[in-house]
């Protein structure tokens, strides 16, 4: 065990040490004036004891040993994603939790996220890193992704769906796809983009029409505010539009904690968790802001690290996916709230607040640190 301890990455611990920290500053101010919520810090302490134990405890747990049952895990993960319409809260139109005893809940997306890229990790391993064939590589593994997206997108839950899709795109890549392949499926994507915002220009009533009678309005108002903003109405451009004021007017070095003026004035949507970052920039501005992409950079930069210098394929699919997680959900969060993304759900991993998406993710480092700590060979960096 002290041989296992000797072997843990400090600067991570330091980082996500830090993010908990930042995060619980961020969300008491989010919260201070808002009267839709209040602040528990009773709670979050729960949150965070339960993170870290799980943290500890994936660590020293033999992430080989994670591998070989994976394929059990996905299958549980995909039963908690259909057990969700039957049993789960719907919540903003999202029947996607359930309601945990404490008040707590729990988002099965979320964890799905864990298990599909585990999942994918043991279907490339097999590979040893020989070239992927089409059809018995490529598909199935899509058949893999497919499922739980399309089980996401129904609840709908567009945001983590799509971070299925990116998860996918980074380990095939990784896993030594072939260009040939690779280029064909850059070509059906694009076509499909062009395809899609041409049905959607040309069609914009009728398809917003059918969404709003089946409740789901809301999307197609997102993708106006992203795909025609001129013409896009002032209700569906409120949130971006005071994201983008609030950010800028904190400048340099912000208006100061707890002073954030558009946040205590209520005119950003959601600041406690999909709008967290605009807290952070409008009170502690652009260095603030600076400050924390640093670290997620540093954070990103240590986990790839260990992932070149690891001597498992498996571990290094797993590091991969991880990797390509995070780096979607810090840049859609934060460019759909400076205007260069569509809004989705996507939370700041680590600072936005919610339980099940800070659980997973420390599952998610402690996997990455449990391929660090169960090398035979020193890493030396």
């Amino acid at each position: 065990m002290l041989h296992k301890l000797k072997k843990i990455d400090i600067p991570i611990v330091v980082i996500l040490l830090a993010f908990m920290v930042i995060s619980t500053l961020l969300v008491y101010s989010a919260t201070l004036d808002d009267p839709n919520i209040v602040f528990d810090l009773k709670k979050m302490i729960i949150i965070y004891i339960i993170s870290i134990l799980a943290f500890i405890g994936f660590t020293f747990v033999d992430y080989r040993a994670i591998i070989k049952i994976s394929p059990y895990l996905y299958i549980v993960g995909l039963g908690l994603l259909a057990a969700v319409y039957k049993f789960g809260m719907e919540i903003n139109g999202a029947k996607s939790w359930f309601q945990l005893p404490g008040g707590l809940l729990f988002q099965p997306a979320e964890l799905m996220k864990l298990m599909l890229i585990m999942g994918v990790a043991a279907f490339l391993a097999r590979k040893q890193g020989e070239p992927l064939k089409f059809f018995t590589d490529v598909i199935p593994v899509g058949v893999i992704v497919l499922v739980p997206f399309i089980l996401v997108l129904i609840q709908p839950d567009l945001g983590n769906a799509i971070i299925f899709v990116v998860v996918f795109i980074g380990m095939l890549w990784i896993g030594n796809v072939k260009y040939f392949h690779f280029l064909i499926g850059a070509l059906i994507a694009i076509g499909a983009l062009v395809l899609f915002m041409y049905l959607f220009t040309h069609y914009h009533d009728p398809i917003k029409t059918y969404f709003s009678e089946r409740g789901k309005g809301h999307w197609v108002a997102r993708m106006d505010t992203f795909i025609d903003p001129e013409n896009a109405t002032k209700d569906q451009k409120f949130q971006v539009d005071n994201s983008i004021k609030a950010i800028g007017s904190g400048g340099l070095t912000g208006e100061k904690y707890l002073q954030g003026t558009s946040v205590h004035r209520h005119f950003i949507p959601y600041a406690y968790s999909d709008s967290i970052f605009v807290v952070l920039a409008e009170e502690f501005g652009f260095v603030g802001s600076s400050v924390l992409l640093l670290l997620y950079f540093v954070l990103i930069y240590r986990m790839i690290l260990i992932s070149i210098q690891c001597s498992d394929k498996g571990g290094s699919y797993i590091i991969v996916g991880v990797v390509s997680m995070f780096v979607f959900q810090i840049f859609e969060n934060v460019g759909m709230l400076i205007g260069i993304m569509p809004l989705t759900g996507i939370t700041l991993p680590f600072i936005s607040y919610g339980g099940t998406s800070l659980l997973i993710n420390m599952m998610s480092i402690a996997l990455v640190m449990s391929i660090r700590v169960h090398q035979e060979k020193e890493l030396t960096y």
